[in-house]
């Protein structure tokens, strides 16, 4: 068991919270998950926004090498 975890008030002898350990984040509960949706939002506007970019290159300025020679057969 985790150290502190076993004695804690917040949490039941089946590990459920509390009615305290509820009303203690109540308060932060609508700001945390603004925040939590904020940034996902970002980070899902930056991989659109990559995977946008990327897929317009077309990758001409890319020089191909020619075909490797083949060795001479005995």
């Amino acid at each position: 068991m985790a150290a502190g975890f076993g004695s804690s008030s917040y949490y039941d002898r089946r590990f459920r919270q509390s009615p305290a350990l509820i009303r203690a984040r109540r308060p932060y509960l609508f700001k945390n998950a603004m925040v939590g949706t904020v940034a996902a939002a970002f980070a899902l506007g930056v991989y659109a926004y990559t995977i946008n970019v990327i897929g317009q290159d077309e990758f001409e300025d890319v020089k191909v090498p020619d075909a490797p020679s083949q060795p001479a057969k005995k």
